[in-house]
């Protein structure tokens, strides 16, 4: 079976409550949009179809974004995130990407390909492919993942998910594993 049909999440809506950098330079949304519309863009270049849970209108409740993939009978729903830990500068760093608990095999290599396709492009460290119970990745009734392309709460990632250049090396790197999971399977 072809992959006709991808789901992309730009992650948390623009008014999404504390979902920025610390020194309020990035929120996240406009990391996550960015991205999501890059690779919307390379994904649909290469022949696939791309819908997307939001816009800038509103922040769409999590259940929502699932019941529409649903709804629409997607072949893949990914999540673009931007990643934080605690309220001010922290140390942790690195790209990680999330599954279901009780995820599908599908799931897994879908992660475990772009997770290691952001490793090579980003050059960050690899914090794995982990398990969460997050509405998106439950919910859904197709391959589903969540990436987190980095710590707002680092000052280096938070600069690097400002810059344009690692916007589209994320971007890349998470249309290409899409791709070689389309193709691989």
């Amino acid at each position: 079976m072809e992959l006709t049909l991808i789901i992309l999440d730009a992650g948390h809506g623009p008014d999404t409550p504390g979902k920025r950098t610390p020194d309020g330079k990035l929120r996240e949304y406009h990391f996550n949009s960015a991205v999501a519309a890059l690779v919307g863009g390379l994904l649909t270049k290469e022949g696939l179809t791309v819908k997307y849970t939001h816009d800038s209108s509103r922040d769409v409740p999590l259940n929502e974004r699932a019941t529409s993939a649903n709804q629409m009978k997607a072949d893949a729903f990914i999540s673009i995130h931007a990643n934080a830990f605690g309220n001010g500068w922290h140390t942790a760093q690195g790209i990680e990407t999330y599954i279901y608990p009780q995820a599908s095999k599908s799931s897994a290599t879908l992660a475990s390909v772009v997770q290691k396709s952001l490793i090579s492009a980003c050059q960050r460290p690899d914090r794995g492919v982990k398990k969460a119970n997050f509405a998106v990745l439950r919910d859904t009734n197709m391959p589903a993942i969540l990436v987190e392309c980095g710590f707002m709460s680092n000052q280096t990632e938070a600069t690097l998910l400002q810059s344009k250049a690692y916007q589209h090396q994320c971007a890349r790197a998470i249309a290409f594993g899409v791709l070689c999971w389309e193709y691989g399977r």
